[in-house]
């Protein structure tokens, strides 16, 4: 049996590993009276990683400063594998299926987007050894790098509908009801893919009456079999769908961002409700309905 020590210096190892994988440079491990450390730098700066071990076992701490990019992208990579760790694996479908989930129904500026993966059994097991889990439990650097990577594997077939807040508005006028826009969103990924692939069963995250879905399916979609199930994210599929659809929310953030000079939030807080008047006021009203989703009620303390 190891003793707390030891465990302590295996648990710094698997993490001197995930670090260097990510190039970042990291010393050899020091033992002191109460904890294995390393240093950790990148071209500008420093901070070290701890893993304590004490009575009532080990224990991880970042010291540094909190503001550093370096500080936050090893929290992300040490605390977010510690929590895929420590999560339990779900039973997966025995045979291929694709998983759909949608990112942006909830922020006032950006676009409504709905990806879809196709795996099989043996895809599962790769998309899982990726880390790949429920995006809602990620932090945007982790979705960045597993959203490439899941990209990058050729076992697994993706695709997505961005639906712009322009194009989202005028949907929207003319279906008048989010969970049919976002239905008839899900139907378009789902169509997309069966012209790629040959799935049988389809799992969604479950967001109204299936039949939203069925009713919007073309003739390629009428052969499938669907499962809207809550919190589908716990399928792997569903889950890497997750993390597409929300990088690619945020890369639309991103770009908008850069091309209005200021940074665009998302949600519909206070904050944004700033951003929009100060947007509203440069640009115009025209210029905002491609930007945001006009039947949000913030639009009444904007326009």
């Amino acid at each position: 049996m190891k003793t707390k020590d030891e465990t302590a210096l295996q648990i710094l190892d698997r993490y001197i590993r995930l670090l260097s994988k990510e190039n970042f440079k990291v010393s050899e491990p020091v033992k002191n009276e109460y904890a294995y450390q390393v240093s950790i730098n990148d071209k500008s700066d420093k901070i070290s990683l701890h893993v304590f071990f004490g009575k009532k076992g080990n224990k991880i701490v970042i010291q540094g400063n909190k503001e550093l990019k370096l500080y936050k992208n090893v929290s992300d990579i040490i605390f977010g594998e510690k929590l895929l760790s420590d999560s339990k694996p779900e039973i997966e479908p025995e045979i291929p299926y694709i998983g759909t989930d949608e990112s942006g129904k909830g922020d006032y500026f950006g676009p409504l987007v709905v990806a879809g993966v196709y795996t099989t059994p043996d895809a599962g097991k790769l998309l899982k050894d990726l880390g790949v889990r429920d995006s809602k439990e990620l932090s945007d650097f982790q979705i960045d790098q597993l959203a490439n990577e899941i990209e990058k594997l050729n076992e697994i077939i993706s695709d997505v509908v961005l639906i712009s807040p322009e194009k989202y508005n005028q949907l929207y006028e003319k279906m008048g009801n989010l969970n049919r826009l976002m239905g008839w969103a899900h139907a378009r990924v789902i169509e997309n893919l069966l012209g790629k692939c040959d799935a049988r069963e389809v799992i969604s995250d479950k967001f109204g009456n299936e039949k939203i879905i069925l009713d919007a399916l073309q003739q390629k979609g009428r052969s499938i079999t669907l499962k809207q199930v809550t919190k589908a994210e716990k399928f792997v599929a569903v889950a890497a769908a997750s993390i597409i659809a929300r990088n690619s929310v945020n890369s639309w953030f991103k770009i908008q961002s850069r091309k209005y000079g200021c940074k665009i939030p998302k949600g519909a807080s206070a904050e944004v409700e700033n951003i929009a008047k100060e947007i509203l006021a440069t640009y115009g009203g025209e210029e905002m309905k491609k930007l945001v989703k006009v039947h949000f009620k913030t639009s009444n303390k904007v326009f």
